[in-house]
């Protein structure tokens, strides 16, 4: 399985992968004769308490992803009877290694604020559950398999 080995920065686990429209989206782009955005270059944080994919909204935006609706978040803020409340949107991401690429085409993510942490997404479980991640915190570097 090739694999990505990186040092764990001051933030955690940081990984660089591509976001995009949803292969669904962009095929219904291309047959009303629309423009299909590229993927963007983005910085996740690997974060195995999150069940699934968080993306800033300001990558939202720049793809001009539509919101496909709405679904109860739970943080370790929130009460279990008062979740957030947070916006869904499909889009296709991409790993990269110099050997392959692993694309999803079609993942349902929530919309957060992350860039004042300097991250544009939370890597959830829903991708971890793909790959094979390894977190050496006395060698200070993960290992992310895919």
């Amino acid at each position: 399985m090739p694999h990505i080995s990186l040092k764990i920065g001051p933030t955690g686990p940081l990984l660089q992968f591509l976001v995009g429209v949803s292969g669904p989206r962009a095929k219904a782009l291309g047959d009303a004769s629309q423009p299909v955005p590229s993927p963007i270059t983005i910085t996740g944080l690997v974060d195995t308490g999150a069940s699934c994919t968080s993306i800033d909204s300001s990558v939202l935006r720049q793809l001009s992803i539509p919101s496909t609706g709405k679904t109860p978040v739970h943080t370790p803020s929130t009460q279990a009877s008062a979740p957030h409340i947070a916006d869904l949107y499909d889009i296709s991401i991409i790993l990269v290694h110099p050997l392959i690429k692993r694309t999803m085409t079609a993942l349902a993510v929530t919309e957060s604020q992350l860039v004042h942490q300097g991250i544009q997404a939370l890597i959830g479980r829903d991708i971890l559950s793909v790959c094979l991640f390894t977190y050496d915190g006395p060698g200070q570097n993960f290992c992310l398999g895919f």
